[in-house]
């Protein structure tokens, strides 16, 4: 066990993406997807926009997906107590299982390329008194060979 999976991980957002107990594995984006159609929705829905079908049942999305486009945002990340919070990327990324998603990106401005392969990770945002890390998701760019 690493050193920082001994400290409890608490999501900044309950409900939206998994915590996996294994700190190699990335995390999943909790969505739904309609059994009468087979589409995805993130975050989850209780109606399918597409065919108004109840039949939605949660599932795991990702973590996986390709940069569809990015911006860079010149100020600290929300919620961030971390001095070396400048700035970061935000982009709208496609799912392999076919929601866009939009989240904050890791990594520097020189890194991102639309088109390019990217991969859900982990990223604390601050500690809190007990020593629980307070956590979000981001993407990274995949690099060749990972």
């Amino acid at each position: 066990m690493t050193e920082r999976h001994k400290r409890m991980l608490v999501a900044m957002t309950p409900g939206h993406f998994t915590l996996p107990e294994d700190p190699n594995e990335p995390p999943r984006l909790l969505g739904t997807k309609c059994e009468a159609c087979g589409e995805h929705y993130y975050p989850r829905r209780a109606i399918c926009a597409k065919c108004l079908s109840e039949k939605t049942v949660q599932v795991e999305l990702g973590p996986r997906g390709t940069l569809y486009s990015w911006t860079f945002v010149h100020f600290p990340m929300f919620g961030s107590t971390r001095a070396e919070h400048v700035g970061y990327g935000v982009g709208q990324v496609d799912l392999s299982e076919g929601p866009r998603v939009q989240f904050p990106l890791a990594g520097t401005q020189e890194e991102f390329r639309v088109g390019q392969p990217v991969q859900a990770e982990l990223e604390t945002l601050r500690e809190e008194d007990g020593g629980q890390e307070v956590v979000i998701v981001r993407f990274r760019p995949v690099v060749s060979g990972r």
